[in-house]
């Protein structure tokens, strides 16, 4: 192996988080007597990309971004709602989500006999906790660090310092990320001086500002890489 730690990030890189967001939407649209529609959908994934990047700058805090999300949403659409209720029911929806993005299990279960693996993801606990439980993948990760616990955010210097304070004896020249954001995954992987490999989703645009190490499409071409 070219690498003897691995970090990981979660949605769109292990776990399908477009079916679970899809599904969690569609319940909470539902509930409040809104059907999701194309338009209303982009609209949405619009905004909360938004968010999530302000959080990522360190614009905005994770409990700014999930609590006040909806209620700026509804606004669009002409309504006042409890922005904290919604992302409560939301919340429960999206944590019983937990399909796998093609055969991810395998590959972890595979790569946890050969390096270090850990999972690096910003979000909720709760949430990432749950659903990598239920998806049988959590006894392959040798550490979790979601955002929400250390208190910083990838891309932050200072969450990959938390990150790396915590691995035994890491060697940041053996330490590869995983994942399917640039700006994210990849940015802080450069902020970390540790190579990345993106994942690289369908509809993504390539950034000349962030060069990744390597590019795949799937998760399974990791191993050229992995194992040169």
């Amino acid at each position: 192996m070219n690498y003897t730690t691995l970090l990981f990030d979660v949605d769109d890189t292990l776990l399908d988080f477009q079916l679970t967001e899809e599904n969690a939407l569609q319940k909470l649209f539902q509930e409040q007597g809104v059907k999701m529609t194309p338009e209303l959908k982009v609209s949405y994934k619009a905004l909360n990309h938004q968010l999530w990047r302000e959080f990522e700058e360190g614009k905005r805090t994770r409990d700014e971004v999930t609590n006040e999300r909806f209620s700026l949403f509804f606004q669009q659409l002409g309504q006042e709602v409890d922005g904290v209720a919604l992302e409560n029911s939301y919340r429960q929806y999206l944590n019983q989500g937990h399909d796998l993005l093609g055969n991810s299990r395998e590959i972890i279960a595979d790569l946890a006999k050969k390096a270090d693996l850990y999972v690096v993801t910003n979000g909720v606990s709760k949430t990432q906790y749950q659903r990598l439980g239920d998806a049988k993948l959590t006894d392959y990760f040798k550490d979790i660090f979601v955002s929400e616990d250390t208190g910083y955010q990838k891309p932050m210097k200072e969450y990959f310092d938390y990150v790396f304070a915590r691995i035994p004896n890491v060697d940041r020249n053996k330490t590869v990320i995983i994942g399917d954001s640039l700006t994210s995954d990849i940015k802080g992987g450069q902020q970390a001086g540790i190579d990345q490999i993106w994942l690289q989703p369908e509809t993504a645009k390539e950034d000349a500002l962030i060069q990744p190490t390597y590019k795949i499409k799937r998760l399974e071409e990791i191993y050229s890489i992995l194992e040169g």
